[in-house]
């Protein structure tokens, strides 16, 4: 990846799929097949550590009823039952030996415990798992600035009753080094997968947006659970179908799925969609026409989807279009594209990985 202008590059990793919290109930299985990853949240067979578990956890503080605080209730009820026997019940008020989780906003206890300074370097992602005192009572904290935050913290708390840690005296803290961590798939419309060997695409836009997979809230919630904030859901060689309304209206679809497990779309696009769908005689970046018509576009995709990540470009490789189509460079073609994102916070992608730019 290319850093240009308002543009930052990604992190690119390889995940699998998940059971959405929601319908762990319905689902049983015999044998680990690998479908639950790293989340299988086997039972303890220590009676010992069960019962130390048991004694440091008697019940939950969780205020607010946000997405993201539902999607952390059912995590803790899912694992919690399968690994100690029972969840925790949750209580509005301070108890002694409670889980609490919170941000300062959504619990004033937080901040009158001191963590708002502990959390002042931590950003909008980090976290603090600390054993300490609310309310005069002894309680195990996942604190952050925000809901997301906090439900990154969850999963690392969980992480240590799968592994079997002691929870008595804690205080970890945890940060993202890099702000995006984004996932590039290179999924087509038609559910093939560009050297693609796991079969179909996890994407059904034939089904979308009024029927919204499993998988979809499975993938989401593996995501979060390492942290992933972003994904790229279409393929680097784009189909400009991909920004007309009729598609835009299934990645709202997705966009509305990850949203609560803190997780952006991003989009591969075609650098000729304006002559492609737009009716332009040009796609050239110095065009008034043509910046104007990705200005629109953008604006109609943020309207559409307002926490919209941004745009992931390969140009004049392999025989995709680009700038340099038109005898513009690749910084001129990046940040026009940069100038459409940025009053609305999204970025740019820029493929620097460039070969056989000769084939038109």
């Amino acid at each position: 990846m290319l850093i240009l202008k308002r543009s930052l590059a990604s992190a690119l990793l390889c995940i699998c799929v998940m059971l959405h919290p929601s319908t762990y109930a319905q689902f049983h299985f015999d044998a680990n097949d690998g479908y639950r990853l790293w989340l299988a949240y086997e039972p303890i067979q220590d009676r010992t550590l069960t019962k130390q578990y048991q004694k440091q956890l008697q019940s939950l503080l969780l205020p607010g009823d946000g997405p993201t605080n539902d999607v952390i209730r059912h995590e803790l009820r899912h694992a919690l039952t399968s690994m100690l026997g029972k969840p925790l019940a949750e209580t509005t008020r301070p108890g002694n030996r409670q889980l609490v989780i919170g941000t300062p906003a959504s619990l004033p206890a937080l901040a009158s415990a001191g963590l708002t300074e502990a959390l002042e370097n931590l950003g909008k992602e980090g976290y603090l798992i600390r054993t300490m005192r609310i309310g005069g009572k002894q309680a195990t904290v996942i604190a952050g600035n925000t809901d997301v935050a906090t439900l990154y913290g969850t999963f690392h708390f969980l992480r240590l009753l799968q592994t079997r840690q002691p929870i008595e005296n804690l205080d970890l803290q945890s940060h993202p080094r890099i702000d995006l961590r984004v996932l590039n798939h290179w999924d087509n419309l038609d559910r093939h997968v560009e050297r693609g060997y796991s079969g179909q695409s996890i994407w059904d836009w034939h089904k979308l947006p009024d029927y919204q997979e499993q998988r979809y809230y499975d993938y989401a919630r593996a995501n979060a659970s390492i942290g992933i904030n972003g994904t790229v859901l279409n393929n680097v060689n784009s189909d400009p179908l991909i920004l007309t309304p009729h598609y835009l209206e299934k990645v709202k679809a997705l966009a509305d799925v990850f949203r609560p497990y803190g997780i952006k779309v991003y989009l591969s696009v075609k650098f000729s969609s304006p002559q492609s769908i737009g009716g332009l005689p040009t796609s050239d970046p110095r065009d008034p026409a043509v910046q104007k018509w990705w200005r629109d576009k953008v604006a109609y995709i943020y309207k559409t989807i307002p926490d919209f990540g941004g745009f992931l470009v390969k140009a004049n490789s392999e025989g995709q279009p680009g700038p340099g189509d038109y005898g513009r460079s690749h910084a001129e073609g990046a940040n026009m594209l940069a100038d459409a994102l940025a009053p609305h916070g999204g970025i740019v992608m820029w493929r620097a990985f460039v070969y056989a730019n000769e084939k038109k």
